[in-house]
């Protein structure tokens, strides 16, 4: 286990934390909500950015107050924040993360740097927002991390440059030993890269299942008001009213088409069931 979370609490005046999450070895896990719902709270309080109010977090294996330095150079980090400051360049990045980290491999990442034509004498400011985000994805994967704590790392990207970082995360993944998670509120990205998704809204987990899981026996169903009100509800997680009656989340996608052959059944894609989870109400 590269990350495990458990109960972890952090109260803002108008926000609370409260949430459990795991990363296997080998692994990529997606963590999946809408703007505000504490996908990067979680992230800074995994790093120890912030102080938070209970629970406990290990990070490759150890309690994450008792990581030495040498523990952390097994982690590369992404945050939404600049990590550098604007007025660098990437020769002098080059330049701290050599003397900063021991594993760093200057040529991988002047070659990576090469490319995806990222100029070396340019100062930070001068980047486009994809350049930008590319750099710090390869400054995070050029010292050989066993995890990678990536939050929102595609935002605001075309799906061009998107698609080019999602093939370095697959890149690095072809290395025994590793994990990754991910945050994104653009599921779709995500899920042919992810091995299982946590879907968080307002501090707490909704939903915690494989990707294969979630394609292959999760759907949105499309029912009349009539239909909702006589069919077995058992298997039934969110409801949504619309206007020909009600969108509903099973995990049961076989049963209703087994047992109401009226139903309209849809194979949900991630985008579908994040917006039935955030948007629907429990049954």
């Amino acid at each position: 286990m590269l990350l495990r979370a458990d109960n972890i609490q952090k109260q803002y005046n108008d926000f609370k934390l409260n949430c459990s999450i795991q990363v296997e070895e080998g692994c990529v896990t997606g963590l999946i909500g809408a703007n505000g719902a504490g996908k990067s709270t979680l992230f800074k309080a995994i790093l120890g950015l912030i102080q938070t109010d209970g629970g406990s977090i290990e990070l490759l294996g150890k309690n994450q107050k008792t990581l030495t330095i040498s523990d952390k150079e097994d982690i590369g980090v992404v945050l939404a924040e600049n990590t550098f400051s604007c007025m660098l360049t990437i020769k002098d990045i080059i330049a701290i993360m050599k003397a900063m980290y021991h594993r760093f491999d200057k040529e991988q990442f002047v070659q990576k740097c090469e490319k995806y034509q990222l100029p070396f004498d340019k100062q930070l400011k001068e980047f486009s927002t994809g350049m930008k985000a590319k750099l710090k994805l390869l400054t995070a994967m050029s010292y050989d991390a066993k995890l990678l704590l990536l939050d929102e790392p595609t935002v605001g990207l075309d799906s061009v440059i998107r698609s080019e970082l999602l093939d370095e995360m697959r890149e690095f993944m072809n290395q025994e030993g590793r994990a990754i998670l991910i945050s994104s509120h653009i599921s779709s990205d995500l899920e042919g890269l992810c091995d299982d998704f946590y879907f968080i809204q307002n501090g707490s987990i909704l939903l915690h299942e494989d990707t294969d899981v979630l394609l292959s026996d999760y759907a949105t169903l499309k029912v009349s008001k009539e239909q909702y009100e006589k069919m077995d509800k058992r298997y039934i997680l969110y409801c949504k009213p619309e206007s020909f009656g009600y969108q509903v989340l099973t995990r049961e996608k076989q049963f209703y088409l087994d047992n109401y052959q009226d139903i309209v059944a849809e194979k949900g894609s991630i985008d579908d069931l994040m917006l039935l989870l955030t948007k629907g109400e429990a049954v």
